[in-house]
């Protein structure tokens, strides 16, 4: 039987065992997929453990994304442009990494009728978690990408790996006005209940908010975007399926069907409907 892991740390709150299995089990394969805790000055020896193991590939969630990227023999665009990797697959004793996280993050907006070609869009943050979205997103043909941050060089240093002039880098503070048809949050912001220094009016004019993050109530940002009025707002659980899903296909060869495990996700968090709340 394969075996697959996740490694992270914490990893006790991991989906991904339950995600992979479901995928396994649909997709009439046999493997052994589980969530690994891994100490932090311990990342590379455990990969190469569990490659002497005649392991066949790895989740890697944080903080490990950006030690996982330099482990790797070969690296997708994708990775190369995150600079960091989720999916590591182990072959012909090489390590090959990609980055499925922005992929994922397309997917499940066209999976809530989302249009992105030829609109604009106003990403916030720019750590690992938006390094990993610009690419897909760009390929998608929107008009513009704003990528707005606390400190405005580390949004430029994302715009400065792309070399597209889709892109624009923005302080946090120079956004005071604006109009964006999509804005998605890529900060831990709603992990610690923490306000963005967003004003009302970027959001309330939006189309669509999304947020990285979910959970059984709407997240900070969600609620204020739902507050203000904007049509739909969209949770990052269903972002994780389908960055799942293209780990799964890349091990695999395999396209699982992401909308009944979105589901059993969704009824254990005690959401009863996908989250796209209509207001």
């Amino acid at each position: 039987m394969d075996q697959y892991r996740v490694f992270g740390n914490p990893i006790s709150q991991s989906k991904s065992p339950i995600i992979h299995q479901e995928f396994a089990t649909t997709s009439g394969i046999d493997i052994e997929y589980k969530a690994q805790l891994v100490e932090l000055e311990q990342f590379e020896q455990v990969v190469r453990e569990f490659i002497d193991k005649q392991g066949k590939g790895a989740n890697v969630t944080v903080p490990f994304k950006e030690r996982a990227f330099k482990l790797c023999d070969e690296l997708s665009l994708s990775a190369q442009k995150a600079e960091a990797v989720n999916t590591l697959t182990f072959s012909n004793g090489k390590i090959l990494g990609d980055n499925t996280d922005g992929l994922g993050l397309v997917n499940d907006l066209i999976n809530h009728q989302v249009n992105i070609e030829h609109q604009n869009i106003l990403v916030l943050g720019a750590g690992g978690a938006a390094k990993g979205v610009i690419l897909p997103l760009l390929e998608q043909n929107p008009t513009s990408i704003t990528i707005a941050n606390r400190t405005l060089s580390k949004a430029q240093a994302i715009c400065n790996l792309h070399y597209n002039d889709k892109l624009t880098a923005s302080s946090y503070q120079e956004l005071m006005e604006g109009q964006f048809d999509i804005i998605i949050n890529a900060t831990s912001t709603s992990l610690t209940n923490a306000t963005l220094p967003i004003a009302e009016n970027i959001i309330a004019s939006s189309n669509v908010c999304y947020d990285m993050v979910y959970g059984d109530s709407l997240t900070p940002f969600l609620a204020k975007a739902k507050a203000l009025g904007v049509k739909t707002i969209v949770d990052g659980l269903g972002m994780l399926v389908e960055q799942a899903a293209e780990s799964f296909t890349i091990w695999t060869g395999i396209k699982p069907e992401t909308k009944p495990v979105y589901q059993i996700l969704s009824n254990s968090i005690g959401i009863s409907q996908i989250k796209a709340n209509k207001a």
